[in-house]
């Protein structure tokens, strides 16, 4: 059941489940841990959640990414710099992971406010099937990319982004209004700029390997997190000092400082929880580079996977611990994702049929 080859589509829906899996338990811890004290919660601020679960997430992602030694990256070339030789794919794989750096908060910032798993996830989730579609037409203009876009997968974007606008446009009275608000416009914006950068530089590399040159995903994997987590430290010692540096803070630097100086009793927890996180991140970067897929069908395969993960992760948390059910908003919302998994589901089928005709797939 689980031999499955590189390339396949059974390899795809075994990445896609572990995806899936880990975003349940990502979606509901977040809201269990940042819950009243009063009822039988954490009760950790959002900042404190943010640190402990960002720290937990990236130190599971970087152990097995050294421990199996994945860094040893599989090259097109070695050049040399300054006396320093190193694969050349590091000069663009290095901004990867400082823009790794910034999603993962941002992820989790969006998980924070005032709204349901589901609605978070159909915002984010969308504006990244917008960009994998837009990143393929450029790399094919530049001829990078040397696929087509499938008709079945332009029709599976229009039914995503259906989904998207449902949860922006049909505002309640009473409900979180995402459009007006300033922190998460300016959060969802940060996600969009660097994501779109990423997702152009992953899709660069998986569609630049040299003849005989392997699709390294583990290397890249490696790499990515190496950087992002060197990036991550030194913006959290900054901001654990910046009250000192310039004498006031800003309440939320108040509570980074203090997330750290006097943890929370449920720090650990904390950490432990945000592991889950971590994983997602090993599905989500292999689903993104899948090979033989253009960068609209793998972004709308990921995407897609942790929308219906946002569903399940809001009906477990409305069980659990009283969290709001999905609206019917919500409920149309998932309407179209199967409908544009089911036009995702006919392209696979003609790719594969393609990958196995040109030989690509064992």
């Amino acid at each position: 059941m689980w031999n499955t080859s590189e390339g396949s589509t059974g390899r795809l829906i075994q990445l896609s489940v572990g995806y899936f899996f880990f975003y349940v338990i990502t979606g509901v811890t977040v809201k269990y841990f940042t819950g009243s004290a009063e009822a039988g919660f954490p009760g950790m601020n959002q900042v404190e959640y943010l640190v402990y679960s960002t720290l937990g997430g990236n130190a599971i992602a970087l152990s097995v990414a050294l421990g199996l030694r994945w860094y040893h990256l599989k090259s097109n070339r070695i050049i040399s710099v300054l006396g320093l030789r190193f694969p050349q794919e590091f000069l663009y794989i290095i901004p990867s992971g400082i823009c790794t750096a910034v999603v993962i908060p941002t992820t989790t910032m969006m998980y924070l406010l005032p709204i349901s798993v589901m609605v978070a996830m159909v915002i984010m989730r969308a504006s990244i099937i917008i960009i994998s579609r837009l990143v393929d037409e450029l790399q094919i203009r530049q001829g990078i990319l040397k696929k087509s876009v499938y008709a079945e997968e332009n029709i599976a974007v229009v039914f995503a982004l259906m989904a998207a606008a449902i949860n922006l446009i049909w505002v309640a009275p009473g409900d979180f209004d995402f459009v007006n608000s300033i922190a998460a416009v300016s959060i969802l914006t940060s996600y969009i700029t660097v994501y779109t950068i990423r997702i152009y530089i992953m899709n660069y590399y998986k569609n630049t390997r040299a003849k005989g040159v392997a699709l390294d995903n583990n290397g890249f994997f490696a790499i990515e997190q190496i950087t992002a987590t060197i990036a991550m430290l030194a913006a959290g010692y900054v901001l654990y000092h910046a009250a000192d540096w310039y004498g006031s803070a800003s309440s939320e630097l108040l509570m980074f400082h203090r997330s750290i100086a006097a943890p929370h009793p449920e720090w650990g927890w904390g950490i432990l929880a945000g592991t889950a996180f971590g994983m997602v991140a090993f599905f989500s970067v292999f689903i993104f580079m899948f090979k033989g897929r253009t960068a609209t069908f793998a972004g709308l395969v990921n995407r897609l996977t942790s929308l219906v993960a946002g569903t399940a992760a809001t009906i477990v948390s409305f069980f659990l611990f009283g969290g709001k059910f999905p609206k019917m908003q919500d409920w149309l919302s998932l309407g179209f994702i199967l409908i544009a998994v089911l036009f995702l589901s006919r392209a696979e089928k003609k790719r594969t049929r393609e990958l196995a005709a040109a030989k690509e797939l064992v």
